[in-house]
């Protein structure tokens, strides 16, 4: 069973609670950061910023609620669990914003002030599904740049700030006990030897994007041993074009190989780990073109990969990763625009952001529940209430054209259904030549529906006075 957004016994207060399900609702239905515009009236916007400032809506209180409910829908499933990071920079409040010990300085070589987030978003292995988040790592670094670089490097890895890819594994191993396989999916600074020593158990494999060109106990160099590999198989995949990054749409021809490889501990790792670790190493290299930014994967796993279709189901896991990267492009400047809020405290934005993770969560429920080939079996309730289905309704009688490829194809009660309502009020056509509809299609179609259901509440109260 999916779990829906909300606070249960969360904040040791149910008024509390209540509020926090209000303000989930409320970023889900404006797509806007500012509490100002989604409190309805002076009352509501006061509670709602009594809810960021009270001491028992911690950080740690909304994560595990989100942990909570993320455990609940995953029992005896195989997910795939995204990690990565993102910087919330509020450098363009900071004669507003306090300077206290909840904000310090990003990676913006200049004008960066704000925090991390670095979340662990969880979906199904079968079709991409996402259940939520088992956790979210969030944290500031010091108002002061370090600058003795040497130092930095002579520290233990539980100190140094790229621990928190060990750190969001282990929680995510704790958060998930009741699922039945846990992959977690890392980009390149998970590249960890560290991390390859300690994660791995029977329930929990690893796959990561190759970051270093690691020297192999045979002499060998991992990517040169990868690339000397006999060629397994071929695919080819689309490459959208970009205007933004100057490139062209094209078809990109893809080579895979795979093998296993040995990787060892280097001097500045910990001494009471496994001198060396076994993993396989799988690429997946673009040829035949002379695009100047050719595809080139190397991905290092657990999972033993021995056959052709081994490696391409790891290429496919991995190539899912886009969802986390989604997850902030809605939740920055092409969404919430989290950035400009005018909360004025780092502790505050930082429960904003949590609050506004689990708002979108819904989004992506909807894009992939419309995109998967499977029968109509995730209900629209997980993301809609029965007055807002009965609007959905009415809207999709009024946007079904009188063919039968205009028609929505889908059965009345299923999140599809629901979809494609949204989809066609964020300007998709609905023709099946058409390509399916994206995320940024159903954020427009979601801020059209509920600028709709607004009115249509109005007239329902009018009519029956």
């Amino acid at each position: 069973m999916i779990a829906r957004q909300t606070f249960e016994d969360s904040f040791g207060d149910i008024r509390l609670d209540a509020r926090g399900n209000e303000l989930i609702k409320s970023l889900w239905a404006s797509g806007t950061q500012s509490i100002r515009q989604i409190a309805g009236n002076n009352a509501e916007q006061k509670g709602y910023y009594r809810f960021f400032e009270n001491e028992c809506t911690t950080e740690d209180a909304i994560i595990q609620s989100m942990g909570k409910r993320c455990a609940s829908a995953v029992t005896g499933k195989t997910v795939l669990i995204f990690q990565d990071t993102t910087e919330i920079n509020l450098y363009n409040h900071k004669n507003r914003i306090k300077h206290d010990d909840s904000i310090g300085l990003t990676n913006a070589a200049e004008n960066g002030l704000g925090f991390m987030l670095h979340p662990s978003l969880v979906a199904d292995a079968m079709n991409c599904f996402p259940y939520g988040y088992c956790d979210v790592h969030i944290y500031n670094r010091s108002l002061e740049r370090e600058t003795d670089k040497h130092r930095y490097k002579q520290l233990n890895i539980e100190e140094k700030e790229s621990y928190k890819w060990i750190a969001s594994s282990q929680a995510a191993q704790s958060a998930l006990t009741e699922a039945e396989l846990k992959i977690i999916i890392q980009d390149r600074e998970g590249d960890i030897y560290e991390q390859f020593a300690t994660i791995p158990d029977e329930q929990t494999d690893l796959l990561i994007r190759a970051k270093s060109d690691r020297n192999l106990p045979e002499g060998k160099k991992l990517f040169s041993k990868i690339a000397a590999c006999d060629v397994a198989g071929t695919y080819n995949i689309i490459i959208e074009g970009d205007k933004r990054k100057k490139r062209q749409k094209r078809t990109a021809h893809l080579e895979v190989r795979f093998t296993e490889v040995e990787i060892k501990n280097s001097g500045r790792t910990a001494k009471d780990i496994a001198p060396t670790v076994k993993l396989y190493c799988v690429e997946a290299k673009e040829t035949g073109t002379s695009a100047k930014q050719l595809i080139c994967w190397r991905l290092l796993t657990t999972i033993p990969v021995t056959t052709l279709e081994h490696a391409l189901m790891v290429i496919e896991w991995y190539s899912w990763r886009w969802m986390i990267e989604e997850v902030f492009r809605i939740m920055k400047k092409e969404g919430f625009d989290v950035e400009a809020s005018e909360l004025g405290c780092g502790t505050s934005v930082k429960k904003l952001c949590l609050l506004i993770l689990d708002a979108i969560i819904k989004l992506f429920q909807m894009n992939i529940a419309y995109l998967t080939d499977e029968e109509d079996q995730i209900p629209d309730t997980l993301c809609f209430d029965q007055e807002q289905i009965e609007c959905l309704q009415i809207q999709n009688s009024k946007l079904e054209g009188k063919t039968e490829k205009q028609k929505n194809p889908y059965r009345k009660g299923s999140l599809r259904y629901a979809t494609w309502v949204i989809a066609r009020l964020g300007g998709w056509k609905g023709y099946t030549s058409q390509r399916k509809p994206g995320i940024t299609t159903l954020w427009i179609g979601i801020e059209k529906f509920y600028n709709i259901f607004k009115g249509w509440q109005l007239a329902k109260d009018v009519y029956t006075r």
